[in-house]
């Protein structure tokens, strides 16, 4: 319990984005000048982006009481009234924390812990973020940090770690879904010295920030993961290798590495047990591929990061032809919890083949975006619906795309799919690393096809044809259908490359990158021969494939739509003219100006033909 009152503030990258660092620098002085007896601590994310800046209050005696949607103009009300007159500011308070001994001090205050965002939530790999200061290892070690290093160190044997990591049925959390326990086991066994071990940061889909998140909130939780596993196979160097786009991550593991190379948990005979084991940072450029396992390792070795040919894998011709293994942060975060806690009590969570719990990054069109750690096996609905709250604005959910640009799409028809390796798999889509983007009905799913594809075309190492050229000559086709220049057989030719590119491309990027196109295919059809057949996009999404058209009873003939039309489509629509505006189709060249000039808003966009749902024209295409 604390003896004097602590201000926590979320000082995340999500946190910071919405303005945490004013409050932070508010509190600081508010109490300075009023001389509280107060600490302000800095914590990581604790997932509920959508309420950023979050500011917490533990008082001695009393429940940890958490304020969202805090401004810098906030501070003074709530710390006088919160820890002044030990009277939370009820105007801006979200929850508060279950109490230990079971007492409620503040009745009216709900529980965190029973809110729908947390309700369903089982955090392993998030135990600590939100809840301790990341720049301290001190804080750390006060909730049973570095304990499992210690068990392992002094009364484990390599084989006995392996085989308690095995009967977890912890599977790697990168994407892959390889079984952790079996890929150390390769390690170990493998001939030759010395050997590595390397933790894969460079986290790069769209609409992901779990591992950022980790890294941000508990950096030491990795450290500890990976002297574990360094024992377990045999290592006695590791790195971590993370992007450089993510400056507060870099910052915060270059201070936990300092502070456990100072408490002996890192360097030279570690705590004295003989064993040798140290880290160092690798700070990639922000290359999608670099998150392949190959392209990663030449990477580090200085070469630019292009995948090689497997076998040999990495566990036996790794960094610099050395024996090597990585895994990705969330995986090495387990690691500690699985140690301490056993083998059947992490394998108690999930289901048959997928073990355990897995963090998921939510965005896109949801009313709670944010990070959550659930059991595998939990259904996609409660996700979205329960957790997430379901889609913003009262709109009709649509798809989810999981896996980022790797993965796949979906539909609202099996909303009731269960989150688990082998599920998403036959449903099209992968796990990937944990990113999910939610779409509504105002999505076109040509376009979304298109912007996933643009983004792993973009990241290609152009090392491979199938890949290089493969990827390239898909995103000329999406352009084309969402541009209206659509050639009647294009759907079957996506349907047919896409296949060709993910049988014949190197490595996982190029055998991935089809996987929105040809998910969207199979689900969302219709929507392709809208928009090769009848030219139509139903969402107004694709501009070229839209009309801009002018409410006729709502128009108030100001002009400002026939001043902005660089073509002059636009007839009337003038006082003078005393008729509404109206605009001319075959002249009209889609550029928007006139929606968004519009200051009353009677201007619209429809699909270029009445939507709908087209069932005859191009011939059924499998996928």
């Amino acid at each position: 319990m604390t003896t004097k009152p602590k201000i926590i503030i979320g000082m995340g990258t999500c946190g910071l984005a919405a303005g945490a660092r004013a409050v932070f620098e508010e509190a600081e002085k508010y109490i300075h000048e009023k001389k509280i007896g107060a600490q302000v601590i800095g914590v990581g994310c604790i997932g509920m982006c959508h309420e950023e800046p979050l500011l917490d209050i533990v008082m001695p005696k009393r429940t940890r009481v958490i304020y969202s949607r805090v401004t810098a103009d906030m501070i003074s009300k709530i710390i006088h009234s919160h820890i002044q007159k030990d009277k939370p500011e009820k105007g801006h308070v979200l929850s508060q924390m279950l109490p230990d001994d079971g007492a409620n001090p503040y009745p009216s205050i709900p529980y965190y812990e029973e809110m729908p965002f947390n309700k369903k939530q089982h955090r392993i790999v998030l135990k600590n973020c939100g809840f301790i200061n990341p720049l301290s290892i001190n804080e750390y070690i006060a909730r049973d940090g570095y304990e499992a290093a210690k068990n392992v160190l002094f009364s484990m044997k390599p084989e006995e770690i392996i085989d308690t990591v095995k009967r977890s049925g912890l599977r790697g959390r990168g994407g892959g879904g390889f079984p952790t326990g079996m890929k150390w086991e390769f390690c170990r066994k493998a001939e030759g010295s010395p050997k590595y071990l390397i933790c894969n940061a460079d986290e790069g889909d769209p609409g992901a920030f779990m591992d950022r998140s980790v890294l941000e909130g508990d950096p030491h939780s990795v450290i500890e993961g990976m002297i574990i596993a360094a024992y377990a196979i045999g290592a006695n160097q590791g790195y971590i290798y993370v992007r450089a786009e993510y400056p507060l991550a870099v910052k915060h593991l270059k201070v936990a590495i300092a502070q456990a190379r100072e408490k002996d948990f890192l360097g030279k005979n570690i705590l004295g047990s003989g064993f040798d084991f140290d880290i160092d940072l690798k700070q990639g450029a922000g290359a999608f591929v670099c998150g392949e396992e190959t392209a990663l390792i030449a990477s580090i070795e200085g070469e630019r990061g292009m995948p090689r040919s497997k076998p040999p894998f990495p566990a036996n011709k790794g960094l610099w032809g050395k024996p090597t293994n990585i895994n990705n942060v969330e995986t090495f975060a387990n690691v500690p919890q699985i140690i301490l806690k056993g083998a059947d009590w992490y394998a108690g969570f999930g289901t048959e083949k997928s073990k355990g719990t897995k963090v998921f990054a939510l965005t896109g069109k949801i009313k709670r975006p944010g990070l959550i750690e659930v059991p595998m096996g939990i259904p996609l609905k409660e996700i979205i619906f329960d957790i997430g709250g379901g889609v913003a604005d009262g709109s009709r959910f649509k798809a989810v795309q999981t896996g980022g640009p790797s993965g796949g799409c979906i539909p609202a028809e099996l909303i009731d799919t269960h989150v688990e390796y082998e599920s998403l798999i036959a449903a099209g889509t992968m796990m990937g690393s944990g990113g999910m983007v939610v779409m509504d009905d105002s999505n076109c799913m040509v376009e979304m096809a298109r912007f996933f594809l643009n983004f792993s075309t973009d990241e290609s190492c152009g090392k491979c044809v199938p890949c290089r050229i493969g990827t390239k000559r898909l995103l000329e086709i999406l352009e084309r259908i969402v541009a209206g220049k659509a050639k009647e057989n294009d759907l079957e030719l996506l349907a047919s490359l896409g296949g060709t590119v993910k049988t014949a491309s190197l490595c996982g990027l190029g055998q991935t990158a089809p996987n929105p196109v040809l998910s969207m295919i199979r689900y969302f059809r219709d929507e392709y021969v809208e928009h090769i057949k009848d030219k139509s996009c139903r969402t107004g999404t694709c501009q070229a494939l839209s009309r801009y058209i002018v409410n006729l009873d709502t128009c108030k003939m100001c002009g400002i739509c026939v001043k902005g039309c660089p073509v002059d489509a636009i007839a009337d629509g003038t006082k003078k003219t005393k008729k509404p505006a109206l605009i001319d189709d075959e002249k009209c060249i889609r550029c928007g100006i006139c929606f968004e000039k519009c200051p009353f808003g009677v201007i619209y966009t429809k699909g270029a033909k009445k939507a709908g749902h087209v069932k005859e024209g191009l011939s059924e295409v499998k996928v």
